[in-house]
């Protein structure tokens, strides 16, 4: 891990040299996340994860209490019990009749059940939030190479993706909130409503929950 300073009051943790640096990001999110619960942390005010990296961000003029960060991040790992809030599973049932399905099936030389039977099978993790409110970025929980990691984006984006589209991308897996631009290939889509300004939370996912796909199709799940 490096340390990255990212002006007085915060500092980015880059995993990217890491050898898995998804899973040690949301090792390093969950152990600084719980030390903020406990007061341990009391300076820091946001946590902000991405693909390789974390971003601590303390109050503007409070300084970052970066001895306390490291302690805490010495919790990683330790712990025998994961946080319930990142086991239980969000169900997510999708009708796979995506655009891109046909063509993922022959790039990966599968049939389309079968890609349909992997996508169900990997338990996906949220690894981190962006691109538009409620969207998640979803990872294998298993640490080692999954076939979707070879799969890439579109060259060209579409201009416009239905909401609940289920997607993936170089490894990822997603379901678009809203309406938005993507070059993701489709694979189907949900009825499940991502993002709700009205509720609270208002987003379905948040970093390290766990996510599993079911074929709505499939009458023996």
């Amino acid at each position: 891990m490096h340390e990255l300073p990212a002006g007085p009051d915060a500092v980015v943790l880059d995993f990217s040299t890491d050898d898995s640096p998804s899973a040690a990001v949301l090792a390093a999110t969950r152990a600084l996340s719980d030390a903020v619960e406990r007061g341990e942390l009391p300076g820091v005010t946001d946590l902000v994860p991405s693909a390789h990296t974390l971003l601590v961000q303390a109050g503007p003029g409070r300084g970052l209490d970066e001895l306390g960060v490291r302690r805490a991040l010495r919790r990683r790992g330790t712990g025998s019990d994961r946080d319930p809030r990142t086991t239980d599973e969000i169900v997510i049932p999708v009708t796979y009749d995506g655009a891109d399905l046909a063509d993922v099936a022959a790039e990966l030389t599968m049939t389309r059940e079968e890609v349909i039977g992997l996508h169900c099978s990997t338990r996906w993790r949220v690894q981190f939030m962006g691109f538009a409110p409620g969207f998640g970025y979803l990872v294998a929980d298993d640490e080692g190479s999954h076939p979707f990691d070879t799969v890439g984006r579109h060259r060209e984006a579409r201009t416009n993706v239905p909401a609940g589209s289920v997607a993936i991308a170089a490894g990822y897996t997603a379901v678009y909130p809203k309406s938005s631009p993507g070059g993701w290939q489709l694979l189907g889509r949900t009825d499940v409503r991502l993002w709700d300004e009205n509720a609270d939370p208002p987003a379905l996912f948040t970093t390290g929950r766990v996510v599993r796909f079911v074929d709505a199709g499939d009458d023996s799940r």
